[in-house]
């Protein structure tokens, strides 16, 4: 009985550390863009900001940056929150601007 519940656990392992994997590969895959690696790391300096805001403080294009915005947004990386007329972008994913310092690290480490 023992090796069988051994074994049941080893396999609900192998699940959660698959669900984690599959987890850090899809953060990586919504954050894989130099847009938005620097999208997150000025909602990492100012705690909210509007498109104009992002735009202006980036010096981008408002329909790409949105484009980018609306894509973190609907994977859970960022929120929004409409104030008056505007609407407000915040991280959700408060973890992402770890996850781009580690890897900035790792960059520095290899080149």
């Amino acid at each position: 009985m023992f090796i069988y519940l051994s074994h049941n656990l080893s396999v609900m392992e192998r699940q959660l550390d698959h669900e984690r994997v599959e987890k850090i590969a899809f953060v990586l895959k919504t954050v894989a863009h130099p847009m938005r690696v620097a999208i997150i790391d000025a909602l990492s300096v100012n705690e909210k900001m509007s498109v104009n805001d992002i735009t202006a403080y980036l010096g981008l294009e408002q329909s790409l940056t949105s484009h980018h915005l609306s894509n973190m947004k609907m994977k859970g990386v960022l929120g929004s929150k409409r104030e008056g007329k505007n609407i407000f972008y915040y991280l959700k994913m408060k973890e992402a601007p770890e996850l781009i310092k580690i890897l900035e690290d790792v960059n520095v480490m290899v080149f």
